[in-house]
Formats: structure tokens, C-alpha cells, sequence
């Protein structure tokens, strides 16, 4: 039997976010990173298959063809519905990539309609007459207004979507939501009668993504974020199980890789950093110097990785970030932290680091790629939107390291979790503690 849901996520950390909610609701689910060349990829035992992009920024016409590849791939593994995942923030600019991306997905799945929603309430995330709010404030409010490459000043998502389509966008709110999957279901009749192709909808609380779940059934396309995944897999009769999210016992050194410039990740590595634990600053004006930083994140970490886990950083506050890009220009800027933090994880593996928590979508990819890895089998959730997982790397498709030690990794959107995320993930797998 086919994969019941395929899932296109538009960068790692939002890949990992989307599977977590999927298999809190009961689906097995396997993500793959990047499109798998055609009879390269591990054989898929699962329900659910999520293939990991790192297409958010890049030019819209790059991550269309993106996504239209890992659409063809996960049609002919028999995908039913395909799920189009970006963020709970809906970063985007006027030219995309979310409208391109939806559009060329509806062309190809020949579906004149679908909806889009981000919100994701467990997360602070809600959509309310069509407008986002990250907590209690207006994403144009919210610290996503200094994002440095998908700033968000605009909160009305009709219009934010609208200048990035070709096609009508409408709006169905919550007092459709509200009310039950019937009424979303009259609404999208009337909705397409009117010419709309993609409708904005509400959603303030987790019920009401259970009726949008409900109300998209059979639908060829949905996008979303994470959010709208807790309402799909009833669809196809799941329930909440233990099971799906197991994973193998953990082993081996514990650190924390963090190249997210968000409030709430400068926050973590506050509280980490109070904690007294250990801790390595990656200055890119000193990488951009020719130094080599990441030797001596190496070297920090030799006599230390045996007594915790160790953090190695580069978030830093809005006006350092700005400081920074100004001086080296923001594309520069994050290509060095990126690659830098990408040879500090090559160098933790090899060192004994068997749990790792990596924070930022960007950082994320990175890291991913430079530790070759090809697939994750998604484990229990840490906070809301954020897994444990295990890793597979190139020609091992048992999910495990060479020598028998799984690689347990963690990828954080940089707005993810509470202050103390990075040292309580490492409490929730615990040395000893079976994951499931």
C-alpha cells in the first residue's frame, strides 16, 4: 500500500514540526531531506513521508521546480493528499515563494482550489478575520518584523497571499471555523462559485483545526503550516499512539547548535548561558577574518563534552545581527555561520555526540547536509512542533550510526519552545530513558 499523506516542507526545521504533529495524531511517519534521485532513497515503512526542502529564500522559480519535483516523487509512492507545509509565521515576500509554490502545485495536481492557513495555537499561532497573531500581538508586531530575510509587516494574509498569486484569494472565518466541518465545506463551495482558488482560514484553537482537518478530506492540496496536521490523519482512521513515535534508546555526548536569530532562541541561549553550562560563540566577523573558528569550537569542546551538553552560537540580538550584516551583507553574513556551524557538527559526531539539538531552519539545513544525512524516523515531541528523531546517514538504512549508535538529532525552528528548551530536551530523552 502507497503513503497515505506526501508532504512538501519548505525548510528542515518546518519538516520536522509538520511530522511531529502527525504522529502525535498516530501516523509513522519518515522524513527525507532534500528529493531523493530516483531509487536512492531507504525503503518507507510509513504511513505518512515528508520531504525536507531548504526552499523558503530562494528564488521562487528554484523552489517551485523544487517542489515540483518532490511532488512527482511522492505521487508515484501513492501519495492520496499532498500537504504544501512553510512556516506559522508565513515568512514570504511580495514575489513568494508561498503563492508560486501553491500555484504550481494546483496546476499540476489539476485542482482549481485549496486553502492556506499557518496557524498553529499550541504554538501561540492564530489566524482571527484573516489576520495572524504570534501570541497576543500582530505578526507585523511580533519580532517577525526584523526577520532578516522574510521580514513580516503585514498581518492580513489575504492580502500578503494575494500579491503573490495569479489567483483570487478569499477568506473563510471563524464563524465558519467555529461552527463545524459542514459549514467549511458550504463555505469552499461558495467560495469557488465566486472564482476564489485558495481561501485564507481562521483558526484560533485546536477544535477548529480538527474541522478544517475534517472539512479537507479527499482535497487533492492542502497548505498549511504544522497546525492543520493534527486534523488529517482521522481522516484515514488514526488515533493517538505511542507507538509511532517510538524510536531507540539514547547514547553518546550531548551538545547544542543554535544559528537562529530569533527572539525566542536568544532567549534559550540566555537562559543556557545562566545555567552556567559551557558555551562557544561563533563571531562572523572573525570566520569573514580568515580565523578558524571552527577548530576552536573543536577545541572548546574536547574536555568538555564528557559533563553536558555543550552550546556553540552565533544568535545574537537584533542590532548585532544588523551590526553584522551591514558590515559583511546579510547573504555573506549567514552563509559563513552556516557553514562554520555545519563543520562544528561534523566534528561533534566524530567526537562522540550522539544527541544533538540544532536551532534555526537555515542552521538546520546546513547541518543536515554536511553530516550527509538522508532521512529521519520522527520520535516523540519535545515542545509543541519540535521532535526528537533518528538519523540515517548515507548507506545505512537502519537508521543508525556506523558502529550501532543512533544519531539523535532535534531540529528547532528558531521560534520554538520555552527558554529552558535546551537543556529540557536532553531531560525529556534522558541517558537511559527508552524514547516511546
Amino acid at each position: 500500500m502507497g503513503i497515505r499523506l506526501g508532504c512538501i516542507a519548505d525548510d528542515f526545521t518546518g519538516a520536522t514540526d509538520l511530522a511531529n504533529n502527525l504522529v502525535r495524531a498516530g501516523m509513522r511517519v519518515v522524513q527525507l531531506i532534500d528529493v531523493p534521485p530516483p531509487g536512492a532513497e531507504p525503503p518507507v515503512d510509513a504511513d505518512a513521508v515528508v520531504i525536507a526542502l531548504k526552499s523558503r529564500t530562494v528564488p521562487a522559480a528554484d523552489a517551485v521546480d523544487a517542489s515540483l519535483r518532490a511532488l512527482a516523487r511522492l505521487r508515484a509512492a501513492g501519495a492520496e493528499q499532498i500537504y504544501f507545509k512553510y512556516c506559522s509565521t508565513f515568512d514570504s515576500t511580495p514575489a513568494g515563494n508561498i503563492g508560486p509554490v501553491a500555484e504550481a502545485l494546483m496546476d499540476a495536481l489539476g485542482t482549481g482550489f485549496t486553502i492556506a492557513t499557518p496557524a498553529f495555537p499550541d504554538n501561540g499561532r492564530t489566524v482571527f478575520k484573516g489576520h495572524l497573531f504570534v501570541g497576543d500581538v500582530l505578526l507585523s508586531e511580533s519580532g517577525m518584523r526584523h526577520h532578516p530575510l522574510t521580514p513580516m509587516t503585514d498581518p492580513d494574509l489575504v492580502s500578503v497571499l494575494g500579491a503573490q498569486t495569479t489567483r483570487a484569494v478569499g477568506l473563510i472565518d471563524h464563524t465558519v471555523v467555529g461552527h463545524d466541518a459542514e459549514a467549511v465545506r458550504a463555505r469552499i463551495d461558495e467560495l469557488r462559485e465566486q472564482g476564489v482558488g485558495i481561501a485564507i482560514a481562521d483558526a484560533v484553537s485546536n477544535d477548529d483545526l480538527l474541522r478544517l482537518g475534517a472539512a479537507v478530506q479527499g482535497m487533492p492540496l492542502v497548505t498549511a503550516g504544522s497546525g492543520l496536521a493534527i486534523g488529517l490523519p482521522a481522516n484515514w482512521g488514526f488515533t493517538p499512539s505511542a507507538a509511532a513515535a517510538r524510536l531507540p534508546p539514547p547514547s553518546g555526548h550531548q551538545a547544542v547548535i543554535s544559528g537562529s536569530v530569533s527572539a525566542a532562541t536568544h532567549q534559550q541561549v540566555l537562559e543556557f548561558l545562566r545555567g552556567g553550562r559551557p558555551a562557544f560563540r561563533v563571531d562572523p566577523l572573525r570566520v569573514a577574518a580568515g580565523e578558524d573558528v571552527a577548530g576552536q569550537a573543536l577545541a572548546f569542546a574536547e574536555s568538555r563534552l564528557a559533563d553536558g551538553p555543550v552550546l556553540f552560537y552565533s544568535t545574537e540580538p537584533p542590532e548585532a545581527v544588523r551590526t553584522v550584516q551591514s558590515r559583511l551583507g546579510a547573504a555573506e553574513a549567514g552563509e559563513l555561520v552556516e557553514r562554520t556551524l555545519a563543520r562544528v557538527a561534523q566534528g561533534l559526531v566524530e567526537r562522540g555526540v550522539r544527541q544533538l539539538v540544532v536551532a534555526g531552519g537555515e542552521t538546520s539545513g546546513a547541518v543536515v547536509r554536511a553530516l550527509g544525512i538522508t532521512g529521519l524516523r520522527i520520535g516523540p515531541q519535545i515542545d509543541p512542533g519540535v521532535p526528537w528523531c533518528a538519523a540515517a546517514l548515507p548507506g545505512d538504512d537502519t537508521l543508525r550510526l556506523p558502529g550501532g549508535d543512533t544519531l539523535h538529532i532535534a531540529l528547532k525552528s528558531g521560534n520554538f519552545g520555552g527558554p529552558g528548551f535546551f537543556t529540557d530536551s536532553f531531560a525529556l530523552l534522558g541517558p537511559d530513558r527508552e524514547t516511546s
